[in-house]
This record gives structure tokens, sequence and C-alpha cells, in this order.
């Protein structure tokens, strides 16, 4: 039997398991029904699912605990694998929404996974409206991390209508042979910009030479004089602000999406000399600032997010990026969309030449440092009881440009579900696909109520940094009117009605950046569909 043992990171999400905090990812993806599909369409790929016993790597994999000398467990081969309890089936009430299948998708991430078995399940979901279907995916994150089981399951479509008909499931695709360590790739084969691949790559650092001291101690003594600076500047990690994001979590998640044209999120970057990570950032900071705003909870300091980051060393010659991960503000503190887009920037700014001024050996030391209080406080359990490091982990993901087909059903959407953990109890993680930006918001039930607003927050936080930061464009093009105007990057028309939900129409709308406006028709999600906001 062949058995590949755990590295310690991928041992530690299951050592810090518990009923509250369930260690595993998940990615729902939503399918447009085939123009000829039959109206057992999924019945039948239901019953085709339970009968595909052909499995590849991780997917046919369970987990072997030690009886003696090594502590950690392995993964074995499972050859008696039961679909019947992997492959699920759930209805919503016909017509679903946004809103609905946020909440079903809360319930299923709430559940923890049976570890005596392959740490993986599959939920076939019907009844949404517009002929829609959708499927949502759960793994722990000792099988594989989430951006790479994200991976896996785009690898399992195909990029043409006809081609995706006789497809088989995802569990068929594999790593391929050699891959017993699943971390997220690009198209190169470049590492992506996550937590599990930035301190999996700093643990490898750590067979690293004595020679990498110097560099670590020189990066930590620049941090030092920053220390009661005001604000301004490069985020400090454990200088963020006490906030009701950061205290202890229980067991139930609420789960949310929005979606908005990489069209117009790059035209606002373009004309504000930022980058796309720098406005996604600045559109989480204004959603947060709002929504604890109107909770009467935005705290005086302004939050930071903990950013997986892609940065190029300062040895190195071309060879490739590292993965790194940086604390920045998101000015919440700034009610000004167009200031705090500024503040966000620099902040990003500082942090990255401060990690790109090491070589690549003392940068992955230097994350491991940086990242090990966390990870302690998730063994000890302590997470919610300290100042946290960072407020709120932001994840920034770049996915496929192009249409994907299963089936013969297009593949609509691509939204994440991430962990929560005591002393972080929202997750906001975004994958780019086929011209649209898809943000999935996860957090606890218990500390982050309404969650759904602050995806509708979002969005409007969105609009007004596009108003304010094209608006010089739109001048300039009325001021020579014998030329035609330069259009803005047309808004895509949502494929359902949005509606805001009740409870985020107040009558006395937040000081704020954004004010409620009429929904957008270029962007959807579970906060913008529902009738009311819990």
């Amino acid at each position: 039997m062949t058995e590949t043992r755990l590295n310690p990171l991928d041992t530690a999400w299951l050592f810090t398991e518990s009923r509250a905090t369930p260690n595993h990812v998940g990615g729902l993806l939503q399918f447009r029904l085939p123009d000829d599909a039959p109206r057992d369409f999924l019945r039948q790929l239901m019953a085709e699912f339970r009968q595909h016993r052909q499995f590849a790597a991780p997917w046919d994999r369970r987990l072997k605990y030690p009886f003696m000398a090594n502590p950690l467990p392995v993964w074995v081969r499972d050859r008696s694998i039961d679909l019947e309890y992997h492959v699920r089936h759930a209805a919503l009430p016909w017509p679903g929404g946004e809103r609905e299948l946020g909440e079903l998708v809360g319930r299923l991430q709430s559940t923890p996974i049976d570890l005596s078995r392959p740490p993986w399940e599959l939920t076939i979901i019907e009844g949404l409206s517009e002929r829609r279907f959708a499927l949502f995916v759960k793994m722990h994150h000792s099988l594989i991390d989430g951006i790479s089981g994200m991976k896996l399951l785009q690898r399992s479509m195909a990029t043409s209508l006809e081609a995706s008909r006789s497809l088989s499931p995802f569990w068929s695709v594999g790593m391929g042979q050699g891959h017993h360590t699943h971390h997220a790739r690009d198209s190169e084969g470049e590492l992506l910009p996550t937590v599990a691949n930035s301190v999996a790559a700093a643990l490898t650092a750590l067979r690293g030479q004595i020679d990498t001291v110097p560099h670590l101690v020189q990066a930590f003594a620049r941090l030092l004089p920053r220390l009661g600076r005001g604000p301004g500047g490069m985020a400090l990690p454990f200088n963020a602000p006490l906030s009701v994001l950061n205290g202890r979590v229980r067991e139930k998640r609420r789960f949310a999406t929005q979606q908005i044209p990489m069209a117009r999120l790059r035209a606002v970057a373009h004309a504000q000399g930022s980058t796309l990570n720098d406005v996604v950032l600045t559109l989480c900071g204004g959603a947060l600032r709002r929504f604890l705003q109107e909770r009467g909870a935005l705290p005086a300091k302004p939050l930071t997010a903990g950013i997986p980051v892609s940065v190029r060393p300062a040895d190195d010659e071309g060879v490739g990026n590292a993965i790194s991960f940086i604390v920045a503000t998101l000015g919440t503190d700034i009610e000004d969309p167009l200031a705090r887009l500024e503040a966000v920037r620099e902040s990003v700014q500082q942090a990255k030449a401060h990690v790109q001024s090491l070589p690549r050996q003392a940068m992955l030391q230097y994350t491991l440092l940086l990242m090990a209080p966390t990870v302690l406080t998730m063994l000890t359990g302590i997470g919610g009881r300290i100042r946290p490091m960072f407020n709120v982990t932001v994840s920034n993901v770049p996915g496929p440009d192009h249409k994907l087909y299963f089936r013969g059903a297009e593949l609509l959407a691509i939204y994440p579900a991430s962990i929560v953990t005591h002393g972080q109890a929202i997750n906001i993680t975004c994958e780019s696909y086929a011209g649209q930006m898809n943000f999935g918001f996860t957090a606890c039930h218990s500390s982050v109520p309404s969650m759904q607003k602050v995806a509708v927050y979002l969005e409007e936080s969105f609009d007004a940094l596009e108003r304010a930061a094209l608006a010089g464009d739109v001048a300039a093009a009325d001021a020579k009117p014998a030329k035609p105007s330069a259009a803005r990057p047309a808004r895509k028309r949502s494929t359902a009605t949005a509606r805001r939900p009740a409870a985020a129409k107040t009558p006395k709308p937040a000081p704020t950046d954004a004010t409620p406006t009429k929904p957008s028709a270029g962007s959807r999600g579970t906060g913008r569909k529902a009738p009311t906001a819990r």
C-alpha cells in the first residue's frame, strides 16, 4: 500500500481542527443547464457520478494515524470509497436566488468532514432560477488547499461545449504522477499567492544556511522605528485594532458572494495608477467600514489585512517569484474612496518593498517568523483572546480568463469558501474567471450577523470609487465635444433581477463613502439578491 506522510504544516490543520473551527475549504461553482438538457438532467448526472469508480490522487486518499514512532499521520489509498456518502443532492425551493443559495452553502460549510474517509464531499444543488444549478465541493485543508482544489476542479472541465459532454467527474482527474504536495500553481507552473503556499515555502526555507540571519535581523530592526507612529505608511503585525471581527467563533457559518466585471476594476486601477489588488483591498475596506459603522463598532484605527503576495527577492535574476505574506491597511478610517485607495496603495508598496529587500532564502524565513505567532494561536487555542496579528485575510487569486464547460453546461462563476478561526471571524477570497471577479465571503454566523450586507456594501463601495476615479476622464471627454467620449467599461447585464436586501435600505444611511444607490447591473451576489438580510 502506497503511503505518503503528511508534512508538519498539513498535520497542523488536523491538530487545530475543532467543532467550532473545522479546517475545510470549499468552492461553489454555478452552471447554466445545456439548452438541450432533459428535465431529469441532474438526476442522470447524480446517478452517473455515483457509478463512476475511477479515482485519482488526491481524491482517493484517506488518513492513517500512527501507532508508535512517527507522530505524523500518512495518506493511504482507499479502495472502498462510498460514493453515496461523498456525492450528495440538495434542492432549493424554486426559484432559488443567490440569498437562498448562500444560506445553504453556509450550512454545508458549517459541518465538519468525516476524517475517517477521503476528506471531500460534493453536493449537487438544483432549484436555482434561470436554468442554473450548482456544485459545492468541500475538501479538508490537510488534503489540498482551497485554490489548488479549485484548479483541479477546473482541470476536469473543457474549453468548448461539445468537448465537455463526455467528461468524467473531477475525482478521476488528479495531480498527476509524482505529486505528493498539492500547492496552487498558475498556468506557467509558478506558485500562486495563497496563505498555504507562503507558509509551506517558509517551512522549506528552514533548511537554509546560517548566513541569512543578518538579513533577518535587519528586516525586523527596520520595523522597530515604525512602532508608535501615526497613521500612514507600512502597517505592522500585531498593531491591528481590536474589533468584533477578531473574537471567538462558533461552529455555524455564513456565506455570501459578489461579482464585479474585471474591465471595470482594471479601468479604475489604470486611472489611478494602482494595481488590481490595491482596488480589491480598497473595496474590502469600504465594505467593512460601512458594516462596522452601522453597528457602532468601527475602530478609530484602520483595520489591517493579511495578504499572500508573489514578490521578487533582492537576489533574484529572473528565475521567478517567491510567495510571502504582508500586512497592509484597509483604510477603514478614511471616508473618501480615493484617499482610501491612496492609503492602501502606499501601505502595500511599502510592505512589498520591505520584503523584496531580502534575499530569497531570508525572505522565506522572514515569512515563517512572521506567521509563527498566528500558527501558534491556532495550536494553543488562544486566538480571539489576544490582539490579532491582522484583522482579516484577503486573498486575490487569478483564475482562467476563458469560459469552461462540463457535460454541456456553461460554468458561470467560481466562488471560494475559506476557513474561519478564532480571532479571524471573516475571510474574503476572490478569484477571477472569464472577465469577472468573484468574491466569496465566509464568516462566523454569530460574530458577523447580517454578513450578506458586506457583499452589498462591497459593490456600493466600488460604485463610489469608480465614480470618483473616472470623474476626471468624464470631465476631459465633456470638454472635447468634437471627439467621441471615451467609453468606460460597459456594465455587464446580470442574468437575474438584482434586489437589495430590505434591511440594507435604512432611512438614514450611515456616513460612508457610498450611500445606497440603484442596484448596478454589472454585478451580482448573495448579498444583493436577498429580500432581507439576516
